[in-house]
């Protein structure tokens, strides 16, 4: 039952945002920042839930419960990559927002394709990094065998915890990745919608009112959803080691939240919805 459960949830998840890639790729008229944006989040998700969920599958079929130590430092590595970058594309679209909204005379000149790409390449670079820390401070671990990870995969915090004896250094080092890949996009994410929602206030239909808020709202709700799961699994590790209380967040904003973007952020969308249409019309002839 559950590997046909997440098995379904997998494909649809990386179909979806597939599909999202080929239509922003595929139509002139969504070549702009929030399009692009998508696409590269479309991407992340993509690698992002590629990285737990087919090990997982592989586990379930075979009854094994068991990755080698290369294989949990590369599975590690990799989910930081992509999961620092969904965090900074999410903040990046808010912000993208937040300018669209409140300063729309100027936002041809505020997101410019060079401001794009460099949000781009500055995800890549700040991903990086974090995913070589982590790593770095794994390998200080002198003891490591045989050890278990109250998880389904080799969530970052919880291995780094495996080590026998926590230095306060490394309680330091912890706390500050947390915060500033955790705390700091979450706080810009949240203030870009503070901003929106107060502009919003001053539209004087009702009607645009509720088309706005809706977006924003499920917008919102995503990144609520993916930076409080992510926040709670970090830094709720070095409190709690109970399986349970560890598991289903860790399952949320690895699995559910992947899954739920491409249907929040893309399918009801007109201009996805078109774009698909006529892709699909294109592929047909």
């Amino acid at each position: 039952m559950l590997f046909g459960l997440f098995l379904s949830m997998y494909l649809i998840t990386v179909v979806g945002n597939l599909l999202i890639i080929m239509a922003v790729t595929s139509d002139p008229h969504l070549h702009t920042p929030m399009y692009f944006f998508l696409s590269n989040l479309s991407l992340a998700d993509i690698g992002f839930i590629s990285t737990t969920v087919p090990k997982m599958l592989v586990d379930i079929h075979t009854h094994s419960r068991t990755i080698s130590y290369a294989g949990c430092l590369t599975q590690m590595s990799i989910f930081l990559i992509f999961g620092c970058m969904d965090v900074l594309l999410l903040t990046a679209m808010a912000y993208d927002r937040f300018v669209a909204i409140c300063h729309p005379l100027n936002y041809p000149l505020i997101m410019n394709p060079c401001l794009c790409v460099f949000l781009i390449l500055l995800s890549f670079v700040t991903r990086t990094l974090e995913g070589q820390l982590h790593v770095w401070m794994v390998l200080q671990i002198s003891i490591f065998r045989e050890v278990e990870i109250p998880n389904f995969f080799c969530d970052p915090s919880q291995v780094l915890d495996l080590a026998c004896v926590h230095s306060f250094t490394d309680n330091i080092i912890k706390y500050f990745i947390g915060t500033l890949f955790g705390f700091f996009p979450t706080l810009g994410t949240l203030f870009s919608y503070y901003k929106i929602t107060t502009s919003l206030l001053r539209i004087p239909t009702s009607g645009g009112k509720y088309k706005a808020f809706s977006t924003c709202g499920c917008h919102l709700s995503v990144v609520c959803l993916f930076f409080g799961t992510g926040i709670v699994v970090y830094i709720g590790s070095a409190v709690s080691h109970s399986p349970r209380n560890i598991a289903m967040p860790s399952a949320t904003y690895t699995v559910v939240t992947p899954l739920l973007n491409p249907f929040i952020y893309s399918l009801r969308n007109r201009d996805i919805k078109r774009a698909l249409k006529r892709l699909y019309k294109a592929e047909s002839w």
